[in-house]
């Protein structure tokens, strides 16, 4: 993408005023979305997106800037110009670039370049037609495709040099029904670090399915009681609860900074034996999934908590220094604009021994969450507010009718200690995650769990 020599010379110049440390992002990506809306195109949208990030460090002191001029003259202009905010300190030596071969674990077989437009239309028309089709009370469907190709190349002053392409594909469907008074949606929106083969792959009646009967059932449920209950949370996307209650407090960026509850606590207990909680971005083909993070080390297995004690955080290179620790290969942004941080890639708690039938068997008066919404939460606090798509009363072993308005209200940390079933069905469901170095593709998972109680936020009293 860039010459090895220019690259070098960027590096130099960023050190130039004092800085221990300089690192080049470049990256060339390209995008296809499209939407579909009443059955027709509203939206197609092809682009290309090229740009350089340098970033330097001295010390604790870390300065980024970025540029789309990828002449050697703009790269060096930009690298000066960032390094006049470093002055003073102990400047760093650059060792000789030495090239790395990425072995890549994800296997792409249709190359977004290679797909006709039409057959991207084809699948969105027929996942809209499965949808609409299956109530005459959905009056309205929605299909989101995405694909991208992302090339990066990134290179530092300690010498690393490596290049890597990413492949991601996804179709999101949402689906609404109506009975002339009321209103509801549901969502499905399956996703992968694969090419076209993975959409074209895909269980459209399963996914479009899910989503219309989701807005279906919600139309025909009852309003939710509050108050304090057990509730069993179902696999795959039930994983976003301790995504953000737990997973961004493990994360560097706020640990680093003691601005975690979980800061300080390697060694201790936070949670049951039966909790095992992993971020893992080498799972095959797996929408969180890289061959590399985006500062060019290899993604592992972090094993963060293991049968309830805290193991381990995920680090970043920045915070590594604060940490006086290793980065474990977890930095990631969402673009050159962004300056890279500790990030999740597949977060999920690892399956347990109980069956799904067993934890709603043992349940005796209960909430079950079938399918978990969008929320919010405190990173710092770990309080968190979460809507549930779609929920049902559990009453003396069985699931009994659905409920709507459930919303999920607690604290990420207390919460964990009160899981006390973990299923054996462990899924993994495909979002997008924002935080301070953007927005970016993420899988959450769990197997189905149970916690013993959480303040449930309802439409009537219990």
């Amino acid at each position: 993408m860039i010459k090895q020599s220019i690259i070098e010379n960027v590096l130099e110049a960023a050190l130039s005023t004092g800085g221990d440390f300089s690192e080049v992002f470049i990256e060339d990506r390209f995008v296809n979305s499209i939407g579909l809306q009443d059955q027709k195109i509203e939206q197609s949208i092809s682009g290309r997106d090229f740009g350089v990030g340098i970033r330097i460090f001295s010390g604790f002191q870390n300065v980024y800037t970025y540029t789309t001029d990828f002449s050697e003259e703009g790269l060096l202009k930009a690298a000066k110009r960032a390094a006049l905010a470093i002055q003073g300190g102990k400047r760093g030596t650059i060792h000789p670039l030495q090239k790395e071969i990425v072995q890549p674990i994800h296997q792409i077989q249709q190359w977004p370049k290679d797909v006709a437009h039409t057959a991207r239309v084809a699948v969105m028309k027929e996942a809209d037609a499965i949808a609409r089709n299956y109530d005459p009370r959905i009056h309205q469907a929605e299909v989101r495709y995405l694909d991208e190709m992302q090339h990066v190349q990134i290179a530092n002053s300690e010498g690393k040099f490596v290049e890597d392409t990413r492949v991601r594909s996804r179709l999101a469907i949402q689906a609404t029904a109506s009975d002339g008074t009321a209103m509801q949606t549901g969502f499905y929106g399956p996703g992968a670090y694969a090419g076209f083969e993975f959409i074209e792959n895909l269980d459209l009646n399963h996914y479009a399915g899910e989503a219309a009967r989701i807005a279906v059932t919600m139309l025909e449920a009852d309003e939710c009681p509050s108050g304090k209950f057990p509730v069993i949370i179902d696999n795959e996307f039930g994983g976003v609860i301790f995504h953000e209650a737990c997973g961004h407090g493990l994360e560097a960026t706020a640990v680093a900074k003691n601005n975690s509850v979980f800061a300080n606590r390697i060694g201790e207990r936070v949670a049951p034996e039966i909790v095992t909680y992993i971020d893992d971005g080498t799972i095959p083909n797996e929408w969180g999934s890289l061959n590399i993070d985006d500062e060019g080390e290899k993604t592992r297995k972090n094993i963060l908590i293991e049968n309830g004690i805290l193991k381990g955080y995920l680090i970043d290179k920045f915070n590594a220094r604060r940490m006086k620790t290793e980065a474990t290969g977890s930095s990631r942004r969402q673009s050159y604009r962004f300056n890279p941080t500790s990030r999740m890639t597949n977060t999920y708690i690892a399956p347990g021994k109980s069956t799904p039938e067993e934890i709603i068997a043992a349940t005796e008066n209960g909430i079950y969450a079938k399918y978990m919404g969008g929320g919010s939460v405190n990173p710092a606090t770990g309080d968190y507010n979460f809507a549930v798509s779609e929920a049902y009363l559990v009453k003396d072993g069985k699931i009994e009718r659905p409920v709507r308005g459930a919303t999920l209200i607690g604290n990420g940390a207390q919460t964990l200690q009160k899981v006390d079933m973990v299923g054996n069905n462990l899924g993994h469901g495909a979002g997008m995650c924002g935080s301070v170095s953007g927005s970016l593709p993420v899988n959450v998972g769990q197997p189905m769990i149970r916690v013993s109680e959480i303040t449930v936020g309802g439409t009537k009293e219990a």
